[in-house]
């Protein structure tokens, strides 16, 4: 594992890309600034996905993957966007559960821009089967999910979980339930955030596997629940069969 005294961090360089990235966001200026993109944010974020990585074989290996495939790519999906700017104006990189890749597993996560750098860990607004097994879970395993929240906040390490709730409780769970205000939870993913020139230090993934291994309590117990949705109900229930 990389000392994470000297680890790979982004540099001035690669903060200088993004701000003009925002303000020159179009294929021709990005394709005449290619070479600074690869060698001071692909490269770098490359790194730093290897780095992070290592951290998390400590405690969470099911979730290691290689940098190419943990490190996200910077063009948008603008098809259904009304923003067509072509380019994200951060960099990121996700490490889902090994085998959940394709059925939405709770995993770490890490964006990094000039304006801040995000650290969560969970399962962000999951589709609907992903959202019912966790509901249903919960039915009976809400006790335990209290104690994991309570402990990933005590940390200090991690942000309260904002759930984006349901005002009422969800069709088809009872309304009486001890567990309704976690049922009406339709976000499961705890944050934390730092400011942005946080990546440019040498301690920047420290900062990350620190965070990543408080929020791994709440990571493993969704993915109880998320492990038995499986692709074909994901794909019935986005209309696809």
């Amino acid at each position: 594992m990389s000392d994470p005294i000297t680890g790979p961090h982004l540099s001035e360089a690669s903060f200088d890309f993004l701000e003009e990235l925002e303000h020159r966001n179009n294929r021709e200026w990005f394709l005449e600034h290619k070479s600074t993109y690869e060698l001071e944010l692909k490269d770098r974020m490359l790194l730093i996905a290897d780095a992070i990585s290592a951290g998390l074989a400590e405690f969470a290996p099911e979730h290691v993957r290689p940098p190419a495939k943990a490190v996200m790519r910077i063009y948008r999906d603008v098809r259904f966007a009304r923003d067509k700017t072509p380019y994200k104006t951060h960099v990121a990189a996700f490490w889902p559960r090994q085998g959940l890749e394709k059925t939405g597993g709770a995993g770490y996560f890490v964006q990094i821009g000039v304006h801040g750098v995000m650290i969560a860990a969970g399962s962000y607004l999951p589709a609907a089967p992903q959202l019912f097994a966790i509901r249903e879970y919960l039915l009976e395993h809400h006790t335990q999910m209290r104690r994991v929240l309570s402990a990933v906040e005590r940390t200090g390490l991690a942000e309260p979980l904002d759930g984006h709730r349901l005002i009422r409780s969800p069709k088809g769970f009872d309304a009486e339930h001890p567990a309704v205000d976690l049922l009406r939870n339709r976000q499961w993913a705890v944050t934390a955030n730092l400011p942005g020139d946080a990546a440019l230090g040498v301690d920047f993934t420290a900062l990350v596997i620190e965070r990543f291994r408080a929020m791994t309590p709440l990571v493993n117990l969704l993915n109880v629940p998320l492990a038995e949705v499986t692709p074909l109900q994901r794909e019935a229930t986005a209309g696809r069969r």
